[in-house]
């Protein structure tokens, strides 16, 4: 018995299937009348059934049967429809998506604080805008101001708040907040003199705080005697209250209250920088709006 070749039908592909077209016939699905789905779209019925009729031509099959005056879908395009349901659904979701990205509400935000920033100044501010807009992927680092420099540089972090730093080529840096760089004794010691101040317990060599704070104890006459150095301010208060030398810190660390009556020996200025040739990012845009403000 000779073999018969089974002949199947050739698939064509729906081309050039419009969003739009899917949209009127799922409008129409949802409503009773034409002029009821062309208003829901803020379209023309004329504008409605000629779209319909070209979406008819692409698909190859008749999509509506006529009963009395009225149109009506054919039961046999129940899984055109739903394909049409699909795409519309998830074409919305995409604009609001889309919406959401260009106003910030989405996407991904890499930020460094040094740590004065980032647990005493600016804590509130992270907080509520990770509270405004919880679908961004809000990501932190703190470190000291010359690390996130680099990080910054690098392409690492979409922006930083820092320590003012002298050379700002490639950055937009724009003020955020003054502390207040304040003595701190030994074992509660009268402040004094300068000339009796230290030794001392800093900052490492090489960063930006420590230059202010070296700068402005020699404009005091204060001799400059480094015994320690730790980058955590709490470390170096701590090494103070053991009576290992005196430091400088920040007032919000340095356990004093603004009643205390403080020594202020120098002002460091915190900016958020960010590099200048960055690429769009409306949710770090929002973030950065939102600590200068």
């Amino acid at each position: 018995m000779a073999n018969r070749e089974r002949h199947l039908p050739t698939e064509a592909p729906l081309v050039n299937l419009t969003v739009q077209q899917l949209a009127y016939l799922v409008a129409v699905a949802d409503h009773e009348t034409f002029s009821e789905a062309a208003a829901s779209l803020s379209v023309t019925t004329s504008a409605l059934s000629q779209g319909l009729a070209e979406l008819e031509r692409r698909i190859g099959l008749p999509l509506f049967e006529r009963q009395g005056r009225r149109q009506m879908l054919r039961d046999e395009v129940a899984e055109v429809l739903a394909y049409a349901k699909r795409v519309v659904a998830d074409t919305r979701d995409l604009g609001r998506w889309v919406a959401a990205a260009k106003h910030g509400g989405v996407g991904r935000v890499r930020v460094g604080m040094i740590d004065a920033a980032a647990v005493h100044h600016l804590h509130d501010a992270m907080t509520s805008f990770r509270d405004r807009q919880p679908e961004v992927d809000f990501r932190l680092v703190v470190a000291p101001s010359g690390e996130l420099l680099d990080q910054l540089r690098r392409g690492d972090l979409d922006l930083a708040v820092i320590v003012d730093p002298v050379a700002t080529e490639g950055l937009d840096v724009v003020p955020v907040l003054t502390e207040e760089l304040v003595i701190v004794a030994p074992n509660d010691q009268a402040i004094g003199s300068p000339k009796t101040w230290g030794p001392w317990v800093l900052f490492p060599r090489g960063s930006r705080t420590r230059e202010l704070i070296e700068r402005a104890l020699v404009a005091r006459g204060a001799a400059v005697d480094v015994v320690a150095e730790s980058h955590q301010p709490d470390v170096l208060r701590e090494m103070t209250r053991l009576g290992m030398g005196w430091t400088v810190l920040p007032l919000a660390q340095s356990g004093q209250s603004e009643q205390s009556g403080q020594v202020v020996v120098a002002e460091r200025h915190l900016v958020l920088a960010r590099p200048s040739a960055r690429s769009a990012n409306p949710a770090a845009d929002q973030f950065a709006q939102s600590l200068i403000d």
